[in-house]
């Protein structure tokens, strides 16, 4: 037996062993419920502990990281706001630039024609007032003419007959000739016409045979004379034709005057004469110099006697032009530069323009790059946001946490706390007392 005195009242009573092993258990189940309880609590309030500072250490570093990746952001956009500025900012410079300069050049041209018209029309007034001084150079010189009149008559009267006498020889060489050497002849004689008269005084005159048949025809002779400034002032192309009076075919003078015209076009000629001793009985060319321009443009139709005539006739009326030509040249001149400019004009449009293509398509690349960043970052966002969201998960399933879970499944360590006197499958445990 064995005795027990009460802490309260002070009473000593005797229990045998059985009753004191009870009390015992009793007294040890309700102890280690106890314990049990608080190192529950203690757990829990551990692991709450624990995860609060994980979950404030992870907000912590997230609200860092989103701070500093939206900081990023904005950083790229302050970039991209400010480089869209400067990129703008630099193409409007330029553009303004361009048209300021396109402005001048275009003033400058205005300016040009300006200056142009005033030169022209000076020009134009000074040739007007020279035509008004050969006006009366004309006609104080009628009087003179009036006056040689009578003797170019007596003249030319002595130069028919001396003329005449050359007909008759040349229809005595005729008879003698065949219509090749006739030809020849013809030609032979306005040369030694030409180097006995003209080329002596004429020593910027050019005069020879044209040999040029690359068109599948040629004149006989080409008559050239310039200045000595290298300004060509007059050009004839010649065509010698003669025929023999024997003769079956009678050719005419109109036969000839289509291919001397397309001789005269292809070598670059002003006038085209055809020295003719065909139709000989026609008066209308026996007369002296037949100007046929009715038909053919600068065409004249003439007797072997009017050969160094025509040349002087038509080199005169030439000299008259120099100084119109002068001026047409410089004017020319004048408008290939304007030609040239407004060239180097549009090719430097055209160079501003591929530029201008290649930097915007550079500043589009650039923004693309620009947007593939941002979708990356929001990439990370999205996954540090998901991050949380699974911590916030793993809190959950932790709150949910208790003894009756963490024994399903495993009977053996539930009948270990049934031993010990815990409920297992009630969340509230009572003691016996």
């Amino acid at each position: 037996m064995n005795e027990i005195k009460c802490p309260s009242c002070g009473k000593v009573f005797q229990i045998d062993e059985k009753d004191y092993e009870s009390i015992v258990k009793q007294i040890r189940n309700h102890e280690f419920e106890e314990e049990l309880q608080r190192r529950e609590k203690e757990f829990t309030k551990e692991k709450n502990s624990e995860l609060e500072k994980l979950e404030n250490k992870l907000n912590l570093k997230n609200t860092i990281e989103l701070s500093n990746k939206d900081k990023e952001i904005e950083k790229l956009k302050n970039d991209i706001d400010k480089k869209e500025l400067e990129v703008s900012n630099e193409f409007k410079q330029q553009i303004s630039d361009k048209d300021m300069e396109i402005e001048k050049l275009k003033n400058q041209i205005k300016q040009n024609e300006t200056e142009n018209k005033l030169a022209l029309k000076d020009a134009i007034q000074e040739k007007e007032s020279e035509i008004s001084n050969l006006k009366n150079q004309i006609e104080l010189n009628e009087k003179e003419y009036q006056l040689k009149e009578q003797n170019l008559k007596e003249s030319h009267e002595k130069e028919i007959q001396t003329k005449n006498q050359e007909i008759e020889l040349y229809k005595d060489m005729k008879l003698k000739l065949s219509t090749k050497m006739i030809g020849e002849s013809l030609e032979q004689h306005c040369k030694t016409q030409y180097n006995e008269f003209l080329r002596p005084v004429l020593k910027n005159a050019y005069f020879e045979k044209d040999n040029d048949a690359k068109s599948g025809s040629k004149g006989d002779f080409i008559f050239r004379d310039k200045t000595d400034d290298e300004i060509e002032f007059i050009s004839i192309m010649f065509e010698m034709k003669n025929e023999a009076d024997e003769t079956a075919t009678k050719h005419k003078n109109e036969d000839f005057f289509k291919e001397l015209d397309k001789d005269r076009r292809e070598k670059n000629c002003e006038y085209a004469v055809l020295v003719s001793m065909l139709e000989k009985d026609n008066d209308y060319y026996n007369a002296g110099i037949v100007d046929v321009s009715y038909k053919y443009e600068k065409m004249y139709v003439i007797r072997p006697q009017s050969f160094i005539t025509i040349i002087n006739i038509l080199r005169n009326a030439g000299l008259k032009s120099i100084e119109a030509k002068r001026e047409l040249i410089q004017i020319q001149n004048q408008n290939i530069d304007i030609s040239h400019f407004e060239e180097n004009m549009n090719n430097f449009k055209d160079a501003f323009s591929r530029n201008f293509k290649l930097a915007s398509d550079k500043f589009d690349t650039a923004i693309e790059e620009i947007d593939k960043s941002i979708q990356h970052l929001q990439k990370i966002k999205d996954n540090l946001l998901g991050s949380k969201n699974q911590l916030r998960l793993a809190n959950d399933k932790a709150e949910d946490l208790s003894i009756k879970k963490l024994t399903a499944g495993s009977p053996s360590i539930a009948e270990k706390f049934e031993e010990l006197g815990v409920e297992v499958k009630k969340k509230k445990k009572k003691a016996n007392t």
